[in-house]
């Protein structure tokens, strides 16, 4: 199916529209071969060789991310660490990166961790500060600068059209995390980045049942084909069924979102009148510090996930994590269920998140429900 102008709720919904041209079928269908039969004179005239390359799975899901996300391709990828993880890879020892001081937390540790042994000189940055950007970009030497926004778990929003342009300036790269923000609310591409990044097993399956990355680029350059020599080479993809979740999973993308970031502005608009709680981060918020860029650069929403501090501290942010039953003690987010963890003991001793801090994923409950099962939790930890 031709987009024709179509408009991007119609393209996921119809998951690009590819009808089977054998049987008919709406939906496409899933191969589990790994590999794939040569022509008598060993070529492959039907375009398919070893799955690890070009499983047809994948197609769906790809090319109807790569329409929604206004790109030129898409690689899937086994995880979104797996993801990330190929276009760094894809940079030459030496390389100066800038990354946000505050972000998804395993990434972090792979890049201060695995990344700087390597030989790539990761700088961490607050993104959100474009005068301290400019100040850390080193014209020649940074080859990428990676952005997430909102940023995972304060939700902090960069402007992601001048650190493109301050990115190019210098002979960059830019690569947007668009996990929380998805297709549906932002689109990195259109506002100048290079690359745009999903953790899949979060929105864009929305599920928990899948654990998958993409990439998407702006142009089919060297650069990207270094990222996808990784992609192959290292075999970091999905399986085939994994690969038709996914796609299952895009075709309900802009509906849940949309339910999701409703729900989210509606919760933290009641938990900030709430007297156990101290602040709520949430960019749909007023007095967020990034909610007039949030209002610019995302369209229709802010997102399904908000943070909350509790009042009493570490231990009564615990105690109420404790008592919620409808919200679920879970790491991940994006899916149907709405989720409530404590970040900073998942992250650890050198995490940058308050020990006060609750991070929540907005489900598809009734919103009145999450708010009656949070609002039970807090007054009965604070005694209120």
């Amino acid at each position: 199916m031709a987009d024709d102008g179509l408009r991007p709720e119609t393209l996921a919904a119809h998951a690009t529209g590819v009808v089977d041209g054998a049987t008919g079928a709406i939906i496409p269908p899933i191969h589990p071969s790994t590999t794939f039969e040569r022509d008598a004179d060993l070529g492959y005239s039907r375009g398919r060789c070893y799955s690890r390359a070009d499983n047809p799975t994948y197609d769906s899901a790809a090319d109807t991310l790569t329409a929604l996300e206004g790109g030129a391709q898409t690689l899937l990828f086994a995880s979104g660490m797996a993801a990330a993880n190929a276009v760094f890879l894809a940079l030459s020892p030496g390389d100066h990166v800038l990354v946000p001081k505050v972000m998804y937390w395993a990434l972090r540790a792979w890049l201060h961790g695995f990344a700087t042994r390597w030989g790539l000189v990761v700088e961490g940055v607050d993104t959100t500060d474009l005068g301290a950007v400019r100040a850390a970009l080193r014209p020649g030497r940074t080859k990428l600068i990676w952005v997430e926004s909102p940023a995972n778990p304060l939700w902090q929003v960069s402007d992601i059209a001048v650190l493109a342009d301050l990115a190019h300036a210098a002979g960059a790269k830019l690569a947007v995390d668009s996990t929380i923000a998805t297709p549906v609310l932002t689109r990195p591409l259109a506002l100048g980045a290079d690359i745009v990044m999903h953790s899949a097993t979060k929105y864009l399956n929305g599920h928990s049942d899948v654990i998958a990355g993409t990439l998407t680029t702006a142009t089919r350059d060297e650069f990207w084909g270094r990222i996808k020599a990784n992609q192959i080479q290292g075999g970091a993809v999905p399986g085939p069924f994994e690969a038709w979740l996914l796609q299952r999973g895009l075709r309900t993308l802009f509906p849940r979102v949309r339910w999701q970031s409703a729900s989210a502005l509606d919760l933290a608009e009641r938990l900030s009148a709430h007297p156990a709680v101290t602040e709520v981060l949430y960019p749909g918020l007023p007095a967020f510090s990034g909610h007039d860029l949030a209002r610019r650069q995302m369209v229709g929403g802010f997102g399904g996930m908000l943070s909350i501090r509790v009042g009493g501290g570490e231990v009564a942010a615990i105690a109420v994590a404790a008592k919620t039953q409808v919200w679920k003690r879970a790491t991940s987010l994006g899916g149907v269920e709405s989720l409530i963890e404590h970040r900073a003991s998942m992250e650890g001793p050198d995490s940058p998140v308050p020990a006060d801090l609750l991070r929540l994923s907005v489900g598809l409950e009734a919103v009145q429900d999450l708010y009656a099962d949070l609002d039970r939790a807090l007054s009965a930890n604070a005694g209120v």
